[in-house]
């Protein structure tokens, strides 16, 4: 050998750097990460060439569990790793006693399941030979033998792909990568082993972002994809040849070969079935792993991979219908994917999956089924599916039971869908939820669920039954809960028996009217008092023994609290007005120029106007107050002004209070008849004065014939445009006590009178069945007639100011 000549490199120097320890993320491992330096020096020992090479070292523990002394094991690392210094024994100590506890708390898990990713157990074919990554030459000369050794090679392969240590050098062998991905594009339709193998290879790449391009280099991706749709086409087909089999054997029972070739056929169908759906889960995990990339799953959708998914969920393999729903539950983020699952029924086939032994293919559906459940379409297809008996029965179950009511509760969001669950055993299981909590604070899931189901009539029905209502009394009142009062209220809006069971427990309600309770506690105690509309309770004796008039009076100033509880003190006042005595005690109390003045404040919002005006139609109905509202207040001005809102509720409610002042007090009567007969001219004014002229200057009053489109009647004549005293009764049908005894004693014409409703034929004190809030207010057919007789109209208004017209 010739010397060497001068500065040529003598020797190689290497130097380790920055050791840091950590711990593996999945196995019992420690992993060392260091820093190799190395340098070239010369004859002088000058360093020539240098670099530097980052490196991790795994420290496999397979000997750890419970029982492990960890201080011994760390001493024992350390003095066997020469890369780990002897002042990091406490850092590895730490690190074991991690991993051990670790371990420990999930063992049973993943002795339980088996991750859907995880293709430890897959090796194409069953081989004793062990892979060498110093062997990688000749396997990859195996990929170009015939399909025997193209799968032996490419199983040798995979072992060593299946360690994340070896990933990086293998992708260094381009020209190995090349032939695999050629092979499968080649071979993949001859052995489904083969193209498993090779895709499990490139999986094992996908499992980590930063091969992701490696595989999207090889068009991997869009390959699977191929696969996956020419797989779902032999299904077909074998699911046909079998069918038709079976159909064949069926007919002719006593040919004993076709039953020999319908077993034949059967057996060969479920072991091709087998191997399929493991190429299936193997290409699909494959997929979901380059889904991370937004503009990847675009291309898969626009190759209908929803489609594909929904069409696999027929399948029983629990674990490749655990990678499909987890694709979905993916998917599903986006719009476009929403709608094409719900254009392809996927929810018929998700409830198929619920319940079912398998946890997390369980958990999974279930996360699919609430990201779904946001879509109104979707939420009627999960109701057809039977899914609200299916999920009520999951709320035993402490893994999957809040997940199944955030779904329910989206179901509930929908009145038509609140009754079907009086039909199930959702609504016992949540009342026993709720009186399992006692005293510490529950879910938020639970009592929203329960606030939406308690507006529909009959499941509220169902919560009281027992001790129902009781036991959510006492938790409000006791711990203040603002949500169980909310689902209180909810329950109290309903007539019938579900009320009268409110009749023990309005002293406690009474009794949390206080200024020492949160507004928004007070908001639902109010509101639930206001609906408590039961004839056989004494408002007034409720009202003194609470002293809850100073309270409510106060309470009508502007600004003296929020908005809220200011509403829910006048619909209160205005519940309580419906009893004489306690509408006397309110006009005493100087409560109606404070709604006037509230009213003045809150003109602009209708929801308060509307309640103020219902307070004094309840106070005109009623003749101990009937005098303080029309000669002490000002309210009959107001109501006039409001007649002609732009509110039809408003308009409702004015009208009926007008029409009692009206025929009680003759001067306010010509008044308001005034004023309607005023807006009434006005408004023929505005409609005839908006006329155009046609081109020849003709009035537009005439016809085509010259005919006038009165037809030679008196133009005054003209009910819909004169005044009306329909008002003389109220829009719900009742008539106040003085007006029908007016009338039974013949102090009215009868001229006025059209028709009387039976109902007011049998008693003459005041009416049976008066309207209970400001809302809903239905006018029924008019009792007058006042197209009989048309001299009346003409007189009606000659009694009036000389008309414009």
């Amino acid at each position: 050998m010739d010397s060497l000549q001068a500065g040529d490199p003598r020797y190689l120097k290497r130097k380790v750097k920055g050791c840091t320890l950590d711990v593996h993320p999945t196995e019992k491992a420690i992993l060392v990460q260091y820093e190799v330096e190395a340098m070239i020096l010369g004859e002088q020992g000058d360093a020539m060439i240098g670099g530097r090479k980052e490196c991790q070292k795994m420290i496999r523990l397979k000997s750890l569990n419970s029982n492990t002394d960890t201080s011994s094991l760390a001493q024992k690392v350390v003095d066997e790793c020469h890369l780990i210094h002897p002042s990091k024994l406490n850092e590895v100590e730490q690190l074991l006693f991690y991993l051990q506890n670790r371990r420990q708390a999930n063992d049973d898990q993943e002795k339980k399941y088996t991750s859907p990713r995880d293709f430890a157990s897959y090796a194409g074919v069953e081989i004793n030979e062990e892979a060498s990554i110093n062997s990688i030459d000749e396997y990859l000369e195996l990929l170009y033998e015939d399909i025997e050794e193209k799968i032996r090679g490419a199983t040798l392969i995979f072992q060593l792909a299946r360690n994340p240590d070896n990933l990086e050098e293998l992708k260094q062998n381009e020209m190995a990568l090349a032939a695999l991905a050629r092979v499968l594009r080649e071979d993949w339709k001859q052995s489904v082993d083969l193209a498993t193998t090779i895709i499990c290879i490139f999986f094992c790449f996908s499992s980590f972002s930063q091969f992701h391009g490696l595989v999207t280099h090889f068009k991997i991706g869009a390959l699977c994809m191929n696969i996956i749709e020419h797989e779902l086409k032999r299904y077909d087909l074998w699911q046909d040849e079998l069918q038709r089999k079976r159909k064949a054997y069926e007919e002719f029972s006593e040919n004993q070969n076709l039953k020999k070739e319908h077993e034949k056929s059967l057996k060969k169908y479920q072991s091709l079935l087998t191997k399929q759906e493991q190429l299936l889960r193997v290409s699909l995990c494959l997929l979901l792993n380059l889904a991370e990339d937004t503009h990847t799953e675009l291309k898969m959708r626009n190759k209908n991979i929803v489609n594909m998914l929904v069409k696999i969920l027929d399948r029983k393999d629990e674990e490749l219908l655990l990678v499909v729903v987890s694709f979905l539950k993916k998917l599903s983020i986006f719009l476009e994917n929403k709608n094409d699952m719900a254009e392809v029924f996927a929810v018929d086939k998700l409830a198929l999956l619920v319940p079912c032994d398998h946890e997390d293919l369980l958990s999974t559906t279930l996360r699919l089924l609430l990201n779904l459940s946001f879509d109104t379409v979707l939420r009627s297809q999960m109701v057809q599916a039977g899914l609200i008996s299916k999920l009520s029965s999951l709320l035993v179950d402490d893994g999957q039971k809040q997940l199944s009511m955030c779904i329910l509760y989206h179901i509930s969001m929908e009145d038509r869908f609140k009754p079907m669950f009086a039909n199930t055993n959702c609504i016992p299981q949540l009342m026993k939820m709720i009186y399992d909590f006692g005293d510490l604070k529950m879910d938020f899931e639970l009592i929203s669920l329960c606030i939406n189901l308690a507006a529909n009539k009959t499941n509220a029905k169902v919560m009281c039954e027992g001790i129902g209502l009781k036991m959510l009394m006492k938790r409000s009142v006791k711990l203040k809960d603002v949500l169980v009062m909310k689902m209180i209220r909810n329950i109290s809006q309903h007539n019938g028996t579900t009320k009268s069971l409110f009749l023990d427990h309005v002293g406690d309600l009474a009794a949390q009217i206080s200024l020492e309770q949160s507004e928004e506690y007070m908001i639902e105690c109010l509101g639930t008092l206001a609906n408590l509309t039961i004839p056989d309770l004494d408002w007034a004796l409720v009202l003194k023994e609470y002293n809850l008039v100073p309270y409510l009076k106060d309470r009508l100033k502007p600004g003296a609290a929020e908005d809220d509880l200011i509403l829910e003190v006048v619909i209160l006042i205005g519940t309580v007005s419906m009893d004489d005595s306690c509408a006397a005690m309110l006009a005493k109390s100087g409560i109606i120029p404070a709604l006037i003045e509230l009213l003045n404040a809150k003109q602009e919002d209708d929801e308060f106007v509307c309640q103020i005006v219902y307070v004094f139609y309840q106070m005109v109905f009623h003749k101990a107050t009937r005098d303080v509202i029309i000669k002490d207040t000002q309210a009959p001005t107001y109501l006039i002004d409001l007649m002609h809102d732009s509110n039809a509720e408003i308009r409702k409610v004015c009208d009926n209070t007008l029409d009692i002042i009206t025929e009680y007090d003759e001067e306010w009567g010509k008044r308001i008849q005034n004023e309607k007969f005023r807006w009434y001219n006005c408004q023929w004014l505005e409609m005839v004065e908006n006329r155009q002229m046609d081109e020849t200057g003709e009035s537009l009053l005439y016809g085509e014939d010259g005919d006038s489109f009165i037809e030679n009647r008196d133009i005054v004549e003209r009910p819909d445009l004169l005044y009306s005293a329909d008002g003389i009764i109220s829009t719900d049908g009742a008539i106040s006590p003085e007006f029908y005894a007016n009338f039974k004693n013949g102090e009215l014409g009868q001229s006025f009178l059209g028709s009387v409703p039976e109902e007011f034929s049998t008693s003459a004190h005041g009416p049976t069945d008066r309207p209970v809030s400001a809302y809903g207010f239905r006018p029924d057919e008019q009792l007058f007639n006042y197209t009989s007789s048309s001299h009346l109209t003409w007189n009606l208004v000659n009694t009036n100011t000389d008309p414009a017209i």
